[in-house]
């Protein structure tokens, strides 16, 4: 297991002894298990009544909503284990996720994956998504109509997983979700808390951005310390 978190945080660029304390064995289910009912109490506000996950994927894939849905490729609808306890939000889509149908994927997805495995974490274990489930052209930065308009999506999946933690990385997915100007830096290292269930939410630095700014892989190692503390003790 040393040895994994080892290879794992070097993906990093980081030192292996940064990692102090062992990671608590996650209680997760396999992925692919039943999804819960869907009565149970909702994470946030959707306007559309809870489905479940097949309808809402048909949803999602036939979604006219706004004007993306003309240039898309497909949507990414999100990926991952449907009861985890671990959800992460990304942005948007970019042009490979847009082609391949799943998030995070490529080189951003790979640095990912290293990162939830430094603590513990494998990426069938967690779900993940994105704030928007189409592309915007040219990866430009979502409009808040076109966030608005996909929020009940996210909400949807977030009231069907029932996650103990939101990891939310980005400025731009954080901001969103908290209604907030402040930048990333000010978000970090936060105890923030979202919807109706007030799950806690922890921000860190979009995987994409961590190879142009190597200073910075520190600091998310930081976030995603915090974060494990957090979803250990709400």
């Amino acid at each position: 297991m040393r040895a994994l978190r080892r290879e794992y945080l070097q993906a990093l660029d980081l030192q292996p002894w940064a990692l102090r304390a062992p990671p608590a064995a996650a209680s997760l289910d396999e992925p692919g298990s039943a999804e819960p009912d869907s009565a149970e109490p909702s994470v946030g506000e959707p306007t559309l009544a809870q489905p479940d996950w097949a309808v809402l994927r048909a949803r999602v894939a036939a979604c006219t909503r706004c004007a993306l849905s003309a240039t898309r490729t497909q949507t990414v609808f999100g990926v991952g284990n449907r009861r985890a306890e671990w959800f992460v939000v990304g942005e948007a889509p970019g042009a490979e996720e847009d082609r391949q149908g799943e998030p995070f994927v490529g080189r951003a997805g790979q640095l990912l994956n290293s990162m939830l495995r430094a603590i513990g974490l494998a990426r069938e274990a967690v779900f993940i998504a994105n704030v928007l489930k189409c592309r915007p052209p040219n990866n430009r930065d979502p409009t808040p109509a076109e966030a608005a308009e996909c929020r009940p999506y996210l909400e949807q999946q977030l009231a069907l997983v029932q996650p103990k933690i939101l990891l939310v990385v980005g400025r731009i997915a954080a901001q969103t979700l908290l209604g907030s100007e402040a930048p990333l830096g000010k978000l970090r290292q936060q105890p923030h808390r979202f919807g109706a269930a007030r799950v806690p939410l922890v921000v860190t630095y979009h995987p994409a951005y961590l190879p142009r700014a190597p200073a910075e892989k520190r600091k998310a190692w930081e976030d995603l310390k915090y974060a494990r503390t957090v979803a250990q003790h709400g």
